[in-house]
């Protein structure tokens, strides 16, 4: 395999699941979905980059002018900012889902979780529909499902309850909690309780719907790069239903192995995700 290039690197050391999936997609393509996934994880990765909340707006500024300057015609200087503006101008990509994408991160900056699954939803939603769209854009599909980011998000946020919680960090709404019987705080002592199960079995049961709803909208071989993020989903969903839905069972944090690669082969080749 050639040498990767700053994006590429930057999506497999640190989005290995998308870089995994980028890699079926066509060749004049895939280099577009790395700056593409690049950026992502530049906005992504802000609360854990800034340590306090108005450092973090800072950073999501600083991102807002930069594509601000890239539709301008004067472009920051950063690696991921050179990479988009090629892309952005082969497949002449709004400037919206950028801007919509940025606007979405605030949330990652307040202290408070979602205060009910709806909320939770619309963030998963929000995090991942513009970023489809755009991927969808480059790969010539339209619409992307809204389904496949919620069903990303929502596996992505379960399996990382053990990192949010080192942190002090907390994504699981209040309202599901308490219907759960759980204590707002037990995700805090880093070990499964019969409410916290209860509390995750509700987001996992979401997340199984919206698996099954994209599922139903989108089939084809040219939806792989996309839609496979929806068998790994699946999949993990699977894993942490096997666990009893404990989120912190060590093997729910492992990454895509060998039977799941067979796994995303065999759906993209059928184009049944």
């Amino acid at each position: 395999m050639p040498e990767l290039s700053y994006v590429g690197e930057a999506v497999r050391r640190h989005d290995r699941d998308r870089y995994l999936c980028t890699l079926f997609a066509p060749d004049m393509a895939r280099e577009a979905l790395f700056a593409l996934y690049a950026f992502n994880i530049e906005i992504a990765k802000t609360r854990e980059a800034v340590s306090e909340p108005m450092l973090g707006q800072i950073r999501l500024q600083w991102w807002r002018e930069a594509v601000e300057g890239i539709y301008a015609g004067t472009p920051r200087k950063h690696e991921v900012v050179a990479a988009l503006v090629p892309v952005i101008a082969a497949h002449d990509l709004s400037r919206r889902p950028f801007d919509e994408m940025i606007d979405a991160r605030e949330a990652d900056l307040d202290e408070t979780p979602p205060p009910d699954m709806a909320a939770l939803l619309a963030y998963a939603r929000a995090t991942t529909a513009p970023l489809n769209e755009l991927a969808g854009k480059i790969l010539g599909i339209d619409p992307v499902p809204d389904a496949a980011g919620v069903a990303w998000a929502l596996t992505g946020l379960l399996r990382a309850i053990p990192l949010h919680a080192r942190a002090r960090r907390q994504y699981l709404p209040p309202a599901v909690l308490q219907a759960a019987g759980a204590a707002p705080t037990d995700f805090l002592e880093l070990r499964p309780t019969g409410g916290l199960a209860g509390a995750v079995e509700t987001v996992a049961l979401a997340a199984s719907g919206a698996v099954a709803a994209a599922r139903a909208d989108a089939l084809g071989r040219d939806l792989a790069p996309i839609m496979l993020q929806v068998t790994l989903s699946a999949r993990r969903l699977r894993r942490l239903a096997r666990t009893g839905h404990n989120p912190f069972d060590p093997g729910l944090a492992r990454p895509a192995g060998v039977l799941d690669l067979l796994a995303m082969w065999r759906a993209a080749r059928r184009g049944r995700y």
